[in-house]
């Protein structure tokens, strides 16, 4: 995450009026994954939980979900949303040069090793976006829910996006469904370019990211060894540039996306 200049962009009253009239629908998206130093994750979770989500809403984003990687244990992931381009450009610049990230900038950046790990997403197909299916966040003291969200980042070439969704919504996401998953609206690549510089990108290449939530993280964690899952995402990687990410992420307490 970047440094800032003290002193904030919004006034009081700003801040208070876009509060109360966010969110606005999104139709761009961050998909942000940071490595931290060993052993302060959930130190991290603490300080991003309790400080950084309704002052980044008041600012003009929409702050979706952030989550616990299972099988990297120094691994924060989030998501946030922004009505277009233009209103991610002054959103950034008013919560990064405003007066709480000035206060709370030096103990987050000590815990982080890599914070460039972005991808500019958008949707991919027409109907909900993926801000339609955040939850009311919850308020601080609750417990995190037993819950898992399954992110697969597949890299593809340009022409091949369509016809790896189309794949993934036949094959796999009837299997998501069996096992109890509730498959999420996909998202693509947004090629544009990054009006905010001190926020660095992933640029030059091309993704299709799926999304599947389970309330039950058993069920999820069995249907990830079914012989018949293992059989129908390797059919769907023979389509990929390069190995799929595939994430198994735990909610924090207040994320939206549960």
């Amino acid at each position: 995450m970047p440094g800032a200049r003290r002193g904030s962009s919004l006034s009081e009253q700003e801040v208070t009026v876009r509060a109360v009239t966010s969110p606005h629908p999104c139709t761009v998206y961050e998909l942000r994954q940071y490595t931290l130093r060993p052993h302060v994750r959930d130190a991290f979770v603490t300080l991003f939980d309790a400080e950084l989500l309704e002052s980044q809403d008041a600012a003009g984003m929409r702050v979706l979900g952030q989550f616990r990687d299972l099988d990297r244990p120094d691994v924060f992931v989030w998501l946030r949303g922004f009505e277009d381009m233009s209103a991610r450009r002054r959103a950034l610049q008013a919560f990064y040069e405003g007066p709480v990230w000035a206060a709370h900038r030096e103990a987050a950046n000590a815990m982080i090793v890599d914070s460039d790990d972005v991808l500019l997403l958008e949707c991919a197909e027409p109907g909900p976006a993926l801000d339609h299916h955040a939850e009311a966040r919850p308020p601080t003291g609750v417990s995190p829910p037993a819950t898992l969200l399954l992110v697969e980042v597949c890299p593809l070439a340009p022409q091949d996006a369509h016809q790896y969704l189309h794949r993934h919504r036949g094959t796999v996401a009837p299997l998501l469904r069996h096992a109890g998953g509730r498959p999420l609206p996909p998202l693509r690549t947004l090629h544009a370019a990054n009006t905010f510089p001190g926020l660095p990108v992933r640029e030059g290449e091309q993704v299709a990211v799926t999304l599947t939530g389970f309330a039950d993280r058993a069920a999820a964690e069995a249907l990830f060894a079914d012989p018949a899952y293992r059989a129908a995402t390797a059919d769907l990687d023979g389509l990929a540039l390069a190995a799929p990410q595939r994430l198994r992420l735990v909610p924090t307490a207040r994320s939206a996306l549960r």
